[in-house]
């Protein structure tokens, strides 16, 4: 993605957005890859982020290695700092764009792309050029939320119109935030045969949960890239997401507060 098809990153990369990503593992957001995963893999993390689910990854392929990419050279010194705390020596790092890699073919047992497809122009050409770097035999994982499933408890207006705005700017955007029920098919269109698709839910729901999820997104509509989209896109002015983040605060404090996210995932065999 690097000419006129290349997407503006939605979220961007405020502290708000990271305080959410730094909260991620394996076990939470690729255990549909676990069962895959074993030592002495090579492994592709697309979209690394702050890297710790990179980070896990490397310590279950250990003595295998983990090439970690994304297209923010900023969030890798964070993902570099994440495999520095825990020791690892077997990740590398590199600022790439997932459609055009600067990577051999048939170079990774595993390429793998947690929240990705959702914010590339072209999924289907993404999951080919997963699929190129991939070794005959080996598989291409990918796992995505999607948004028009997102339900939650009470049903707060301001928390459809945080929905409807934030699709809305994804969009504009050149992603799309309903990826995870598109997984299987833009699989499909990009050649892979041997597909096992699948489903699981985040759920916030205990008072801790509650008070992470909806402070942080009480932060994240009015500070990170998404409240500027908005207001650049004039789908929202500053006091409309003020209005919004205060819902979300009010969301965080109902005692009965429940949110679920569903994501797609989906097992290609390269």
């Amino acid at each position: 993605m690097n000419d006129a098809r290349r997407a503006r990153y939605t979220h961007g990369h405020h502290e708000s957005v990271l305080r959410s990503h730094q909260r991620r593992t394996a076990e939470d957001s690729a255990g549909y890859l676990l069962p895959w995963l074993r030592p002495g893999l090579a492994v592709l993390d697309v979209g690394c982020g702050p890297g710790t689910i990179t980070a896990d990854i490397a310590a279950l392929v250990m003595p295998g290695s983990v090439t970690a990419i994304d297209q923010s050279a900023d969030v890798l010194d964070d993902a570099r700092a994440e495999a520095r705390r825990r020791n690892l020596s077997n990740v590398s790092f590199a600022v790439a764009d997932v459609d055009r890699l600067d990577v051999p073919d048939d170079a990774f047992d595993v390429v793998h792309a947690h929240q990705v497809l959702q914010h590339v122009t072209d999924p289907v050409q993404a999951l080919r050029e997963m699929r190129r770097v991939c070794k005959p035999g080996g598989i291409v994982a990918a796992r995505d939320a999607d948004y028009s499933g997102f339900v939650w408890y009470p049903m707060l207006s301001d928390l459809d119109a945080w929905r409807d705005i934030y699709q809305r700017a994804a969009r504009a955007n050149g992603g799309e935030p309903d990826a995870g029920r598109r997984l299987l098919s833009w699989a499909l269109a990009a050649g892979f045969d041997d597909v096992t698709p699948s489903g699981t839910l985040w759920c916030y729901a205990t008072p801790e949960s509650r008070q992470w999820w909806g402070g942080m997104w009480a932060d994240r509509i009015l500070h990170s890239s998404i409240a500027d989209d908005a207001v650049r896109l004039g789908l929202a002015t500053t006091a409309r997401l003020e209005e919004i983040s205060a819902a979300w605060r009010r969301w965080a404090a109902a005692p009965d507060g429940w949110f679920g996210i569903p994501h797609g995932e989906i097992i290609c065999r390269a």
